[in-house]
């Protein structure tokens, strides 16, 4: 009885059925990753007309000049509080936020530097409400300031702090090394180049990283409700022992009330929300467009 050789596919035929295969996986892959992506802008086209459509709706001149009052009239209050919180939030983590971006970039193998962007990654994967539950703690029970400007503001501003911590430090870093050479070869010292040289050049990434994080922190709403509280009426100027209205707070509240004005209140506060926050992305873009042009001159 002889045996007979089973005849080997040729390499060529092995190289073509593996490509076919890579090919086949590749398009199921792109098709996926398609598929998930129409659905989510569908989501958010769908979220957003709703907010544009029912909010423009229950637009009137009372959302601008009267406050809020039980579940209606208008919500200056919530619109000024929210400016006030929002001020707040960016003269505290602005210059905190900037110059540990600043020591970062610059001392990257200091004890200090490490401490401070594992800080960051934390704050970052912290939960809101949870920084909220902390101010609640230290600054309304320890501290006694009780639902405030200020406790608000140092929540959002601990929220805000590693966004423009890592944003500074990224446009620290795209500095050309040739600027800080040019720098130092004309006598100048270190804080010089960085501050008016180094600093000057990464300008605009860092404003669009400080912009960025005050987005965030204007469309939070559990943060606030364990240190802001809420007022419907408008800020008596006290940092402390005094609540204050917000925005968020009127979606969050009227949204489920069983009455057509609280509702109407609610998704004009949510189109409000929604405008703020595209007028500062939109403001981040067009700073960055801006320096992009004048650096390709």
């Amino acid at each position: 009885m002889s045996a007979h050789a089973i005849p080997l596919p040729h390499p060529v035929f092995l190289a073509q059925a593996r490509l076919s295969g890579r090919r086949l996986r590749s398009m199921l892959g792109w098709g996926l990753c398609g598929l998930a992506l129409l659905l989510l802008c569908t989501a958010m086209v769908w979220i957003i007309g709703l907010v544009v459509v029912r909010g423009l709706s229950a637009f009137s001149p009372t959302i601008f000049t009267k406050v809020t009052q039980g579940t209606g009239g208008g919500l200056l209050n919530a619109i000024e509080g929210t400016a006030v919180i929002a001020l707040g939030t960016l003269v505290l983590a602005a210059p905190l936020g900037i110059a540990a971006g600043i020591y970062v970039s610059e001392y990257p193998s200091t004890r200090w530097a490490r401490t401070v962007r594992f800080l960051s990654d934390v704050l970052v994967g912290v939960p809101s409400i949870v920084l909220g539950y902390f101010g609640y703690i230290t600054m309304l029970e320890w501290l006694g300031w009780h639902f405030s400007v200020a406790a608000a503001s140092i929540t959002l501003a601990i929220l805000c702090l590693p966004y423009i911590c890592r944003s500074t430090e990224l446009a620290m870093r795209e500095v050309p090394m040739s600027l800080r050479e040019a720098g130092y070869s004309l006598g100048a010292t270190d804080w010089v180049v960085r501050i008016f040289l180094c600093m000057r050049q990464a300008l605009p990434g860092i404003v669009t990283g400080v912009l960025l994080a005050l987005a965030i922190s204007v469309g939070e709403t559990a943060p606030l409700l364990y240190t802001a509280g809420w007022s419907a009426y408008l800020w008596n100027g006290h940092l402390t022992g005094s609540p204050i209205g917000y925005l968020t707070y009127a979606v969050w509240a009227f949204i489920n009330e069983p009455f057509a004005a609280a509702n109407a209140l609610a998704y004009a506060a949510a189109l409000l929300v929604t405008l703020f926050v595209l007028a500062i992305s939109l403001a981040s873009r067009l700073v960055l467009l801006r320096a992009t042009r004048y650096r390709q001159r």
